[in-house]
Parts: structure tokens; C-alpha cells; sequence
């Protein structure tokens, strides 16, 4: 699994992941309807766009009177609105290019720092949606430390920090971003461990993007990780943590192995993530975890090498 992605994978994951975004988006959407079926006949003013009363996609006109709004005003209720209605229809391609032609990227992305933590989440998930297109990815590279650094400072388990979280995911399906969060691995791998269970899984998620790209290899495998780490390979851990912690053990030992090196002469120090993997506590873990009552998890274990 390791090394640079098929084109045609990352194309069908971006689309993937702007299907799960229009999904998102037509949840919104009920309310609309039902002004539309009494004839109600929607204001052309910026805040009204903001109203839930369309039932349509924001066209252009539309998208840059939103994007004035939000960078004129200082009303925090608007400000939230705004950023929702943005974020909503960023799930739509032609909506996420007409939004970077417009600069607002930058508009946007001027809000991941207001002190307000629901403006702070919702400036995210609009990035997010937003991240889904490549050419945007370029001008949303500059906020990752800062997301990063939310990321590992934040409130645990918050709304914010899983909304940075899946913007660093998305900002990751490539290998192209993966180098800026290199400072970052041994912060993440902290908050996997002491994160709740959806704080796991996206952590997991983010770095087993990490995991394929051979040249963050050395990153992750040299990164100071507590040993409570291995408790994710126990066998009570839920199956979604399980087989995702087993599949990053796959996916670096793969990028590890393909550079031919020897396992026994690490260049790592002690405590890194290399100790812990390729130990006799792991080891043993994974010998338990050949009998695991579910298939997939046993499936997995018998693509990692035994020690």
C-alpha cells in the first residue's frame, strides 16, 4: 500500500468525499422546500442568503455577497451563518472553484483564528468541503501548521479539533501536503492515544495517509510514542480502532520493507514508534489477535510478519 497513489485512486477519492459533502449538504435542506411550496420569494440581500430560504446552489453573484458579508461584518450570529452557507455549498465542484476565483479562501480561512470555537469549527468544515478540490489545496496549505497547532492544543475531543482533524485528512489523500505535518506526528499520535473513540478513528485516518508515502516513513517509525500505544492492538479494542491501527503497522512495515532495510539496525532512539512496532510486547499482541473472533482482523494480522 505504501508509495505514491494511482491518479485515477485520488480522483475517485476526491470525488468520493464531494459525494459524502452533497449528502451532508441535502440534509439541510427540507426547510427550503417548504418555503418554496408556499411561494414564499426569497430576499436578493446578503444576510437573507444566509436564511435557509434556497432551495438552489449560490451562483456567483450570489457566493460573493456572502463572501462581503463575512468579511465586513463582526456579528458573530451572521458570522456563523455565513460561514454554514459557504461551507454548504462548497460541497458542489463548480461552487468550490467559483469560491477560490473569488478569494475566498482567504476569507474563510481568516476565521480558524476567531476566539468564537462554533465560528472556529464551521470556518473548518467549510476548508474542508473546500479541500476537496486539488488547485484549493494549494491555498489552504498555508493554514495546516495553524491547524495543526489547534489540533494539538484544543480542547480534546471537541467539535473543533475533529473538524481540524478532517481537514488534515483531506489535505493529506495526496502526498503532496504530507511534508508539513511532519512536525506534527508525535503531537497526533498523543492525542490518538488520550482522544475518545471518534477522536481515534480520525487520528487513525489521518495517518494512515501518512503511512502509504514512503518518504514519512522514517517520521512516523522515529516518533516518540508512550507505549500505551499497543493497548490499541489489544482484543477488546472496538473493531474500527483495531483493524485501522493494524493496517498502519501494514502500511509502514510495506513502505519500511520496500527500502530494504534491516529491521535489526534501526536508526531510530529508543521510545520511537519502531521500538514499540517491531518489539516482543507487539509481537506478542499480534500472535493473540491471530485468534480474534473477526475475520477481518485475523485477515489483517496475517499481512504483518510475525517476530
Amino acid at each position: 500500500m505504501g508509495g505514491a497513489r494511482d491518479v485515477g485512486w485520488v480522483a475517485a477519492g476526491l470525488v468520493l468525499a464531494a459525494g459524502a459533502c452533497y449528502c451532508i449538504y441535502r440534509l439541510t435542506r427540507g426547510q427550503r422546500r417548504g418555503a418554496r411550496r408556499l411561494g414564499l420569494r426569497p430576499s436578493r440581500s446578503a444576510e437573507d442568503l444566509t436564511n435557509g430560504s434556497y432551495d438552489d446552489i449560490l451562483n456567483a453573484e450570489q457566493l460573493q455577497k456572502l463572501l462581503y458579508l463575512l468579511e465586513s461584518t463582526e456579528d458573530p450570529v451572521i458570522i456563523e451563518k455565513a460561514l454554514v452557507t459557504l461551507g454548504n455549498n462548497a460541497a458542489f465542484s463548480a461552487n468550490q472553484v467559483i469560491i477560490r476565483e473569488l478569494g475566498g479562501i482567504t476569507i474563510i480561512g481568516s476565521q480558524i483564528n476567531n476566539p468564537n470555537q462554533s465560528i472556529k469549527e464551521k470556518a473548518l468544515n467549510a476548508l474542508n468541503n473546500l479541500s476537496v478540490n486539488v488547485e484549493n489545496q494549494i491555498k489552504i496549505k498555508v493554514y495546516v501548521n495553524q491547524v495543526c497547532e489547534d489540533v494539538l492544543s484544543g480542547p480534546l475531543n471537541s467539535a473543533e479539533q475533529l473538524a481540524g482533524l478532517r481537514l488534515l485528512t483531506n489535505m493529506t489523500v495526496t502526498n503532496d501536503h504530507q511534508h508539513v505535518l511532519s512536525a506534527y506526528v508525535a503531537g497526533l499520535f498523543h492525542v490518538l492515544l488520550t482522544g475518545n473513540g471518534s477522536t481515534k478513528v480520525q487520528v487513525l485516518k489521518l495517518l494512515l495517509n501518512l503511512s502509504e508515502n514512503p518518504a514519512m516513513t522514517d517520521g512516523l517509525l522515529g516518533a516518540q510514542v508512550d507505549s500505551s500505544f499497543l493497548s490499541l492492538f489489544d482484543v477488546h479494542v472496538a473493531k474500527e480502532i483495531l483493524v485501522r491501527a493494524l493496517t498502519l503497522f501494514q502500511n509502514i512495515d510495506n513502505c519500511f520493507k520496500k527500502e530494504g532495510r534491516l529491521v535489526p539496525q534501526p536508526p531510530f532512539p529508543e521510545g520511537s514508534l519502531f521500538y514499540l512496532l517491531y518489539g516482543d510486547e507487539c509481537a506478542q499482541k499480534m500472535r493473540a489477535l491471530v485468534y480474534h473472533h473477526d475475520t477481518d482482523v485475523k485477515e489483517k494480522v496475517t499481512m504483518i510478519p510475525k517476530f
